[in-house]
């Protein structure tokens, strides 16, 4: 069968983009055919994608697993994709599935590339899968203790993810510090203690660090107690923070552990793949709580508005990026307003 054509964004050049048609290749047997409902734009990684500051040396690392062309430009990138089998086998015509696909109204995918989205998952909800994914290897990365002292440095799309997980735990103590006055509101509606970075605690067992900025590094290192471990799950793109590793920070012990996405946590590697670590973080995301990192919807027509404004003050937020046939789960919430004149 064909499987006709499809609508895809593809960024151009710096801060630019435009959608371009494309022609979907024929199925094989062992492919399917999605319908996309919803796209998630990750606020973070999109804005260095779409600035074109992915460092060259970082290229092959950072490239999407469905990615067309070559960073900086012009590149189809995106990995936030919910939408609906049209054709494929019998077993998954019909489901709901997450796909690390970039922005595009169709596709065609192996079958094996695809997860099933759990039935009390809503599809708009389901696009923060990726980034769930993200937060829970974090935590794989360096497990926390029962009675343990724990802080999330950065209130943003993942460090919101890592603290709605991390609220289900046997804790002491759990804050999000965070520099925005909205985005402590919003964490501190849903039950967590969010606070400014003032006000924050010291003595932590566990911090983990997602603000992307070299103050919020420095306060994640000071806020550590002695011997206990920084995860720094941040990545700054072509930027080189300046890390404060002087004073007493070898006499204190402290550790500080990368954790990334593209390999499974230390803590299961052995025991877990990255099918059964996406499984998990659909999962998780029956928690309606996990709305509160969609900042906003947009239509997939005016995904040019949604782009333009990643960097504007006061956005936020994962933008859930809506296609023909999603306005049954469309909720009523929040709009991406235009970035026009």
């Amino acid at each position: 069968m064909s499987a006709g054509g499809a609508l895809a964004w593809w960024a151009t050049g710096p801060d630019e983009g435009e959608l371009r048609p494309e022609d979907l290749p024929e199925p094989g047997p062992d492919d399917a055919v999605v319908r996309t409902l919803w796209s998630g734009i990750s606020r973070g990684t999109e804005t260095l994608v779409r600035r074109g500051l992915v460092p060259a040396s970082q290229t092959q690392r950072m490239r999407a697993p469905f990615q067309a062309g070559d960073l900086p430009f012009p590149v189809k990138y995106g990995y936030l994709s919910v939408g609906v089998v049209e054709h494929g086998p019998a077993a998954w015509r019909g489901r709901r599935v997450f796909c690390l696909y970039p922005h595009q109204d169709r596709y065609v995918v192996p079958v094996a590339a695809l997860a099933p989205v759990p039935d009390g998952v809503p599809s708009r909800r389901a696009v923060l899968a990726g980034t769930v994914e993200t937060a829970l290897n974090a935590l794989w990365d360096a497990p926390p203790c029962l009675g343990d002292r724990v802080a999330v440095v950065g209130g943003g799309l993942v460090g919101g993810a890592l603290a709605l997980l991390l609220r289900g735990f046997p804790l002491d103590r759990l804050q999000v510090v965070e520099v925005d006055d909205d985005a402590r509101r919003r964490l501190a509606a849903q039950g967590l203690d969010a606070v400014a970075p003032d006000d924050a605690a010291g003595d932590c067992d566990l911090v983990l660090h997602v603000s992307a900025s070299e103050s919020g590094l420095d306060l994640a290192l000071r806020l550590l107690g002695d011997e206990a471990e920084l995860v720094e799950v941040s990545w700054f793109g072509a930027t080189a923070p300046r890390v404060p590793l002087g004073e007493d920070f070898h006499a204190r012990r402290l550790r500080i552990t990368a954790s990334q996405v593209g390999r499974v946590g230390r803590a299961r590697r052995h025991r877990r793949d990255l099918r059964a670590r996406m499984a998990t973080a659909l999962a998780a995301l029956a928690d309606p709580a996990f709305d509160v990192l969609i900042g906003g919807d947009v239509d997939f027509a005016d995904i040019a508005d949604a782009m333009a404004g990643l960097g504007r003050p006061g956005s936020a937020g994962c933008v859930a990026v809506a296609y023909p046939g999603a306005a049954t789960e469309r909720p009523g919430g929040s709009r991406v307003q235009p970035d026009r004149p």
